[in-house]
């Protein structure tokens, strides 16, 4: 091939690629004008009797995992959801307390021996020990109001540890009942009034809510309970990677049409969060209550030889910048939402926390959870910026998404995400400032992990590449990353 050809060549792959590459500018404008408070419980865990999230995660041995509760302590775990999940419509409680447990078997999920070792107390005292709310889902499928009763008045009347967050039922459209809307409403309210408020402890009633995009369910919880019989009512919303329940796709091998399909299926949570608003917005102008996202994730295929059952898989970068974008889209909708569970903390589906043996690993989530602590309890301000966007088949995703917030001491954090797996962004902030730093999570590719073996390839860094001038902040967002940038 002669030096003409070559160089022919070079040219027309610079022009083919150069819309691909070239690099953004995006323009965020901040407004120090609000008045809403991100809600610490949005940055909520979960833990389910499912897999190895509490035998051999949590609790190992008989004892709780001091690694993973400093894990969890570091990162400001504000509450944690308990014991299911599809297993809380099975779960008795007083299985589970006393020196004499009965062995039951989990018939929600593999038909695995449940010894009940990891009961009420160990639950309290692994919430103690992390310093954070414990969540409880009531049995309300195969459990009486007598018995949910019960459950809190042994936590509440003259207990060393009080519970308030308590779900009545979990998924009671599905495998908490396959109930009607109109049919939950009534039982909800049925077991609602046998639920009392001993004194110290003002229990926080969540009504079992919609799955995904089930409007109707919303508007029948809206319309049939009054806002005096709850504190919040819950929303399900998983993104499976090809849109459907089976196959849902690798965990750590996916090629990049994939990666792209998989943030559509992600961003779709802020129209739907948007959708139930407006139906709870008509009959509670004043948002007085919650909404909380009580569980959600990435939700994949198993790691290979894994059983189904126990919905163990990796947590690749992919997963981060999802998370990442999740949390600001929560964030922004902080005016409603006002709680949400990352399904699950340990060792199933989008975990914060991975295990083998006496090895733990955190994962890629985690360390966005990490970094956006900062947005716990802080004052939400408002941003507009312009759009970035790519056509994904018939669907458009945006590949820049930000949320801020302002803290008690004034000082402004800006989490920003960059999706693109090829595109680096300049971000401009017309803000007033002496000095700017920041942190940043990425990783060469989308696919990449950390393991037992190299548990740190992805970790957050220092990030260098922001500056202010003019009364502009000026920051450079690589691929695939997302970036805390700290404004004082």
């Amino acid at each position: 091939m002669n030096k003409f050809v070559k160089y022919l060549m070079l040219i027309v792959v610079v022009f083919y690629y150069q819309p691909i590459l070239a690099q953004k500018t995006v323009i965020i404008t901040i407004k120090d004008t609000g008045k809403i408070i991100i809600d610490k419980n949005i940055y909520g865990q979960f833990a389910e009797n499912l897999g190895r999230s509490i035998y051999d995660g949590f609790y190992r041995n008989g004892k709780i995992r001091l690694d993973i509760v400093a894990a969890l302590k570091a990162i400001q775990v504000p509450n944690l959801r308990w014991p299911g999940g599809c297993f809380a419509d099975q779960y008795h409680w007083r299985d589970g307390v006393g020196t004499k447990r009965p062995h039951t078997v989990n018939t929600t999920w593999g038909m695995v021996p449940e010894d009940n070792s990891f009961g009420t107390e160990e639950f309290l005292e692994l919430c103690r020990q992390i310093g954070c709310q414990p969540y409880i889902a009531g049995n309300v499928g195969t459990g009486s109001p007598q018995e949910m009763k019960d459950w809190i008045t042994y936590l509440n009347y003259d207990h060393h540890n009080k519970v308030s967050l308590w779900g009545v039922g979990n998924e009671s459209w599905g495998c908490g009942g396959n109930m009607t809307p109109e049919y939950y409403t009534s039982l909800y309210k049925h077991f609602a009034s046998f639920l009392p408020d001993y004194p110290g402890t003002h229990l926080k009633k969540i009504i079992s809510g919609a799955n995904a995009d089930d409007y109707h369910w919303t508007e029948v919880m809206m319309k049939n309970i009054s806002l005096d019989e709850a504190y919040g009512l819950s929303l399900h919303y998983y993104t499976f990677p090809t849109g459907g329940w089976s196959p849902r796709g690798s965990a750590t091998h996916f090629s990049e049409t994939e990666y792209l399909h998989t943030l559509v299926e992600a961003e779709k949570i802020d129209t739907i969060l948007a959708h139930h608003e407006r139906i709870m917005d008509k009959y509670d102008q004043q948002k007085k209550l919650a909404l909380l996202v009580d569980e959600w994730g990435v939700w994949t295929d198993v790691e290979p030889g894994t059983p189904k059952y126990a919905m163990y898989q990796q947590n690749s970068l992919r997963d981060a910048l999802i998370a990442a974008t999740t949390l600001n889209i929560f964030n922004n909708h902080a005016d409603r939402v006002r709680g949400a569970n990352l399904a699950q903390c340990v060792n199933v589906i989008q975990s914060l926390i991975l295990t083998k043996g006496d090895a733990m690993l955190l994962t890629p989530t985690y360390f966005v959870f990490d970094l956006y602590q900062v947005h716990q309890d802080a004052q939400l301000l408002p941003i507009k910026m312009t759009a970035v966007q790519s056509d994904v088949g018939k669907d458009t995703i945006s590949m820049v998404n930000a949320s801020a917030s302002k803290d008690k001491d004034g000082i402004i954090h800006i989490s920003l995400v960059n999706l693109s797996p090829v595109m680096p962004v300049q971000i401009q902030i017309p803000m007033a400032g002496s000095k700017v730093t920041g942190m940043i999570l990425t990783s060469a590719r989308a696919t990449d992990i950390n393991t037992f073996e190299q548990p740190t390839k992805i970790k957050p860094a220092n990030f260098l590449n922001a500056a202010i001038k003019n009364k502009t902040v000026n920051a450079t967002l690589p691929p695939l990353s997302v970036v805390l940038l700290t404004i004082k």
